[in-house]
């Protein structure tokens, strides 16, 4: 049976739409380099951002806080701030909540 337009458009709203639920949850677990993110990404949640994608949210999370990156060696890692430790429960109580009422 095909995928529907609103299950289409569901999936892309869950998924690269709110990359940055990811890449916390992600960071969360271990620092990370964002080289390593979109494979990370696919593997655990199955599907790939782009590589520049991963970058244009770790720098707006990092604008905001919520992750702090830090140069070792020639690669940046990243790790979950205590606001973005916050951040993420938040967003997982909400969508809790959401599912709940579904």
């Amino acid at each position: 049976m095909p995928e529907t337009r609103p299950l289409k458009r569901l999936r892309r709203h869950l998924s690269i739409e709110n990359l940055w639920l990811y890449i916390l949850s992600l960071i969360r677990r271990k620092e990370c380099y964002a080289y390593t993110l979109p494979e990370m990404i696919e593997k655990e949640y199955g599907f790939r951002p782009s590589r520049v994608m991963v970058y244009i949210v770790l720098h707006m999370l990092e604008g905001e806080g919520l992750i702090k990156g830090e140069q070792k060696e020639r690669r940046k890692y990243y790790r979950l701030t205590e606001k973005g430790k916050n951040t993420l429960e938040e967003a997982k109580t909400e969508l809790k909540s959401l599912s709940g009422k579904l």
